[in-house]
């Protein structure tokens, strides 16, 4: 029910930029939760306080809110700290008591630990905590328009086009193993010829006085009566790969590689789970103790 701030133009094709102080980051418990927030907050303001005490100042970032996360940069240099994707952002408030404080509470991409981020912006608070709801939103809706709603189909997809990668490697061995039985032949074949002769029987010449090519007969370095040598047969590693059935392997990621990556069904699962737990986006008091929140 919350008034949104921004187009969702602004969201889905640039981004909304804030400044603000970063506090820093803490884990926490639980993914949701005022009390929760109160105590990451609560550490954190206290961690400051001494670092300032100690003459470290408090560092300046630059939010960059979009339909794809938020992004923590270096003000100065741009570098991005810290990217937190909007389906893992789960609780989102400011403080009311204080119009300068707001969190949020992101799992980690990596860990997996849900952490909480507290920031102090000048009298913005409460306008990023619903610009970051409102991205959430349009981000939801985007992931249901793309594909959300066929998670199944899509998952099934990659199934398959995975199980085709393993029967082409599975193919590939089977060639590798073929191949090695040919070689075992022709040295079978080298044993077994008469133990009398010295001289190597020439091989037979067609009408053009060329040595015919044959496809598993190894390529000879006898010149031919002409002078001239055989033409080269060419390697395995040049051939066109083939699969069972004669044909080109399918390559499933040189098509629509941005619609199916690797990790696809991991990554819909992770989006799903997030856009189902929701983002809870509350803006209350859970700042109570009494130390100066103006860092």
């Amino acid at each position: 029910d919350k008034t949104w701030m921004h187009t969702p133009e602004a969201l889905s094709k640039h981004y909304i930029p804030y400044n603000a102080k970063f506090l820093g980051s803490t884990e926490v418990e639980q993914p949701k939760g005022t009390e929760v927030v109160r105590d990451a907050v609560r550490k954190l303001k206290f961690a400051r306080h001494i670092k300032k005490s100690e003459g470290q100042k408090t560092p300046k970032v630059e939010l960059q809110i979009s339909i794809y996360g938020v992004k923590i940069l270096d003000p100065k240099t741009k570098e991005v700290q810290h990217n937190c994707q909007l389906h893992r952002i789960s609780f989102c408030a400011d403080d009311k008591t204080d119009k300068r404080i707001f969190t949020f509470i992101c799992k980690d991409s990596e860990s997996n630990k849900h952490l909480c981020y507290v920031f102090d912006s000048e009298k913005c608070a409460e306008e990023i905590t619903l610009t970051i709801g409102q991205a959430f939103d349009l981000a939801y809706r985007k992931f249901l328009e793309s594909g959300g709603k066929d998670v199944e189909t899509r998952k099934q997809i990659a199934g398959l086009q995975k199980r085709i990668q393993e029967l082409e490697t599975e193919n590939a061995e089977l060639k590798n193993k073929v191949q090695d039985l040919e070689n075992q032949l022709r040295i079978t074949q080298v044993h077994a010829s008469p133990a009398g002769s010295v001289t190597p029987k020439s091989p037979s010449t067609d009408i053009f006085d060329m040595v015919p090519f044959s496809p598993i007969s190894p390529q000879s370095s006898t010149p031919t009566r002409n002078g001239t040598q055989p033409p080269p047969v060419p390697s395995r590693s040049t051939e066109i790969k083939r699969d069972l059935f004669g044909a080109e392997p399918f390559d499933p990621f040189s098509c629509g590689a941005g619609d199916f990556p690797p990790d696809i069904q991991s990554k819909l699962d992770e989006m799903q789970e997030g856009f189902k737990m929701g983002l809870t986006l509350e803006g209350t008091v859970f700042c109570l103790d009494p130390l100066d929140s103006r860092c």
